[in-house]
């Protein structure tokens, strides 16, 4: 979100993600308050002050995992069908009998 990579760019200057939220807020037409626990949660995620990410977040972390699982179990499944309509397609083969 805009607001709060703002606010991270310039958490340094303001001392506090408060100090920061109240200056910001008013800018980006949001209640300061809802922006500084926004401020906590990216810093929460690992959020760096200046606007540098620290890695993924345990949401995306999780996901990769599952999407990498995933990943895996598609590709052993397609190396099956492949031997499977190998194995169909020589028996079928009307060149054989």
């Amino acid at each position: 979100m805009r607001a709060v990579r703002l606010a991270l760019e310039r958490l340094d200057e303001y001392g506090s993600a408060y100090a920061a939220a109240q200056a910001i807020a008013p800018l980006v037409d949001v209640h300061y308050e809802t922006l500084r626990l926004w401020i906590k949660k990216a810093l929460a995620e690992g959020a760096r002050p200046g606007g540098k990410a620290a890695g993924l977040s345990s949401a995306e972390r999780e996901e990769l995992q599952r999407l990498r699982k995933e990943v895996r179990d598609l590709e052993e499944t397609n190396e099956i069908l492949k031997l499977a309509s190998s194995f169909f397609a020589r028996e079928l083969d009307p060149r054989r009998r």
